[in-house]
């Protein structure tokens, strides 16, 4: 005669627990305000005081299925969740601090071309040259150099970003953040680029 065994609910819900996969969503809101203070740091402008990054809550649970809903499904729940809601973002790491520190040294080399309106700010957050005109020729080589110096470093700070979260497939998201960051974060009559690949002033 076979006998039926039955595992303890608590080892069901564990290996069940185990299935699911939680998606981790990039942290737009937390990434905007890294990105700010990086950017205020980098531009040398004082850092404002900022409230935590809110997410937006979960809909309110229909009264008249919590009732319905086994205990088991509320006890998953209350395990994944947390989970899920504790995507946040990190930008502390020895080569985010070494990228941040060259940058902030580079910037006081180029702000005078920013101002020149020599320099600007790419629709995709890297710097381009925007009017060569505006730059004494002894000046030229090294503008040149300054920009690709900062472009291979802002790509570089993203991707360390993204590592050091664990999650390389944010780079793209993180690149996209810092590009609308930069151009807001700028000084009026700096010169950027619009979506459209447009030169403005602001």
């Amino acid at each position: 005669m076979y006998r039926i065994v039955l595992a303890p609910w608590w080892l069901l819900l564990t290996l069940l627990a185990g299935c699911v996969t939680i998606n981790v969503y990039f942290p737009a809101a937390a990434a905007e305000q890294a990105a700010d203070r990086i950017i205020r740091d980098v531009y040398g402008v004082p850092q404002r005081e900022e409230a935590p990054a809110q997410e937006q809550p979960a809909p309110a649970p229909d009264s008249r299925l919590e009732s319905d809903r086994p205990l088991w499904v509320a006890l998953l729940e209350a395990a994944v969740t947390p989970a899920a809601a504790a995507a946040d973002i990190n930008v502390q790491s020895p080569a985010i601090n070494r990228l941040r520190a060259q940058m902030k040294a580079r910037h006081q080399q180029l702000e005078p071309f920013y101002q020149q309106g020599a320099v600007g700010i790419a629709a995709n957050g890297e710097l381009r040259i925007r009017d060569m005109n505006a730059v004494a020729l002894r000046d030229r080589a090294r503008v040149q150099q300054l920009v690709a110096e900062e472009n291979r470093d802002r790509q570089a700070l993203y991707a360390e970003i993204a590592r050091v979260n664990g999650h390389p497939e944010w780079q793209d998201e993180i690149r996209a953040t810092f590009a609308r960051r930069w151009v807001d974060n700028a000084p009026s009559g700096w010169w950027y680029q619009d979506a459209g690949g447009s030169w403005k002033q602001k």
